[in-house]
């Protein structure tokens, strides 16, 4: 497996915690948990924007990845 497969598996990974998290978010009724889960989706988020731009880069620098 590639440095950049692996990087794409871990964004689809953060992407599919953060859905969750909201998820949770939106399912429960005590305003501490729900404020927590979504604090938590929104770093998540960051993050997924931080792998994303290391995802682009990966693309520019060697194109045979792009796609996969």
């Amino acid at each position: 497996m590639t440095v950049a497969s692996q990087v794409k598996t871990t964004l689809a990974s953060l992407k599919s915690a953060q859905a969750s998290l909201e998820t949770f978010a939106l399912g429960t009724q005590n305003q501490e948990a729900k404020k927590l889960f979504q604090d938590c989706a929104n770093q998540t988020q960051q993050i997924v924007n931080q792998v994303n731009a290391r995802v682009t880069q990966l693309e520019n620098e060697e194109p045979q990845y792009k796609g996969f």
